[in-house]
């Protein structure tokens, strides 16, 4: 994996705001979105440097054009050469989300138009999703004749199994709208196109006004209880509220102290 710093980006946009939240744009419009090694690439450096970067809280992820959010691997620009080795191989979709970069500050993904196949590795690490009212949703992997297995199990703490055997089984035969992934949960809100990037921008400088150890804390602690079972997700979370609640009490930032009494003075009501 190469590594770029945002001045060289090709295939997503890099943008900072004043309100501590970034902007990732998938900037392949030509392409629907769909990711070639440079996108794999450019993606892992960008949750890097978002990881690293203590001016940046929080983030929106989001596809440029407007047809797609994303269609996953781009079939015609090859990603990886499989290796002699096959113990060496490994998932190219590793390098799209955060936290398999390690990266815990929260993430907002905007999707609209067509989420299709390996854009669910995008989805399957965000923190919130939300779509405007003309997304829809599909993997179409079976009716090419490929597996359809890293993405949907990834997606299985979203989604109810049946929900998902359908939309895998079913491949490019059927989509699920808008409104369907608002019931079964895999989108928290649906609006329309014109608010959809408002919508995240609004939600994610809510979370980037917060202190970013607690923020961070609470996607970690979550996100590692999905591998556990409960009482060991339970004495996990722990050493998150025992180190995370004391930084937060020793951190010097103004605004971290004040938001901090703040729930303090709450909860003493």
């Amino acid at each position: 994996m190469k590594t770029y710093d945002p001045d060289s980006f090709e295939t997503i946009r890099y943008e900072k705001g004043a309100d501590r939240v970034l902007s990732i744009t998938l900037d392949r419009p030509n392409r629907l979105n769909s990711f070639n090694q440079r996108m794999l690439d450019e993606m892992r450096s960008a949750w890097r440097l978002f990881q690293h970067d203590p001016d940046l809280r929080a983030a929106v992820l989001s596809g440029a054009g407007d047809r797609a959010f994303s269609t996953g691997a781009d079939m015609d620009d090859r990603i990886i050469e499989y290796p002699d080795m096959p113990f060496d191989e490994r998932d190219p979709g590793e390098s799209l989300g955060p936290k398999n970069n390690l990266c815990w500050k929260p993430v907002v993904s905007a999707v609209h138009g067509l989420c299709a196949a390996g854009a669910f590795y995008f989805l399957n690490e965000s923190d919130i999703i939300i779509c405007s009212d003309d997304a829809q949703f599909f993997d179409p992997h079976t009716s090419f004749g490929l597996v359809s297995a890293c993405e949907p199990i990834g997606v299985m703490h979203r989604m109810p199994y049946g929900e998902i055997m359908r939309m895998v089984l079913m491949g490019s035969d059927e989509r699920i709208t808008a409104e369907t992934a608002l019931r079964i949960g895999l989108v928290s809100q649906v609006v329309s196109r014109e608010e959809l990037l408002p919508t995240a921008r609004a939600l994610a400088a809510k979370i980037a006004a917060k202190p970013t150890i607690a923020t961070q804390g609470t996607v970690r602690a979550l996100w590692e209880a999905l591998d556990m079972p409960y009482r060991a997700a339970v004495q996990n979370s722990y050493k998150y509220t025992q180190v995370g609640n004391r930084l937060c009490r020793l951190d010097t930032d103004e605004e971290s102290t004040r938001s901090l009494r703040s729930v303090q003075g709450y909860a003493r009501r």
